[in-house]
């Protein structure tokens, strides 16, 4: 759970407006207990097998006359997703892209789909029965089709949009239950200055927040498979680790946890 207070100006946070929060982990097992304080186009589009349904994520608003809870959501990135064409990969499992579906990174978008996920069974993220012990994020899930590693979650205030926290004037902390990650793998929970709608704009990009498009962080990721609603397939290095493309994705970003 999240909780964010108001303070007296001489608490005052450096201001962090509009800034989404990324949960980033490649933890074998960590848990998030809680964050105390108070036209017709070409589009990158959604698939059409997996229903997109977000886990819950429990926060809490404070001020003067107290707390209150707030449920909220969390959002798989679009890099951890299936991209299909009607069942069929479009990104192949020797990471590269399928030529007959995406000859270049316009007909990516128009032919392909990422879809909804599967966050418990092919992602090992899941929630807790007390809202107050929010998410639990797992490194390795294996399935029937696959072995996944990791995952990216940023949290949403709907559907469609990610949460902007608002930090000026205002405190934000968070304990995180680390107990069973072992040595050699990290965590992490940081800022990131992403579009809140996952730069969804109904025509290059009708996929959005809601599917967890729009990645950006300070270190210009090359490894992004989508970037404002094109697929990054130009010069695309399947043998590089991890796979590059051509563009990266820059914003700014500040780190609030990133341990073992």
């Amino acid at each position: 759970w999240l909780r964010l207070t108001t303070l007296p100006s001489c608490y005052m946070l450096a201001s962090i407006i509009a800034f989404m929060t990324s949960l980033s982990t490649v933890a074998q097992s960590v848990s998030l207990l809680g964050i105390l304080g108070p036209m017709t186009v070409v589009a990158q589009q959604p698939g059409k097998l997996q229903p997109e349904v977000h886990p819950d994520l429990w926060m809490q608003e404070c001020n003067s006359s107290g707390c209150s809870w707030e449920r909220g959501s969390v959002v798989l990135d679009a890099n951890w997703r299936w991209i299909n064409k009607d069942g069929q990969h479009c990104y192949t499992n020797d990471n590269t892209w399928d030529p007959a579906f995406c000859s270049d990174p316009a007909s990516c978008a128009e032919s392909c789909g990422i879809e909804g996920a599967d966050y418990a069974g092919s992602f090992g993220i899941t929630t807790n029965s007390d809202k107050a012990d929010g998410v639990n994020l797992t490194f390795v899930t294996e399935n029937k089709y696959s072995t996944n590693y990791g995952s990216r979650l940023f949290v949403m205030d709907s559907e469609d949009t990610y949460k902007m926290f608002r930090l000026k004037n205002r405190e934000f902390t968070v304990d995180v239950d680390s107990g069973s990650l072992t040595c050699g793998l990290n965590g992490a929970l940081y800022f990131v200055e992403m579009d809140h709608r996952g730069d969804w704009d109904g025509r290059a990009n009708t996929a959005g927040a809601k599917y967890g498009t729009g990645y950006c962080d300070a270190q210009c990721p090359h490894d992004i498979k989508w970037i404002k609603g094109e697929a990054n397939l130009l010069n695309w290095n399947s043998t590089h680790v991890p796979p590059v493309g051509h563009y990266g994705a820059c914003c700014a970003e500040m780190d609030i946890w990133e341990a073992n």
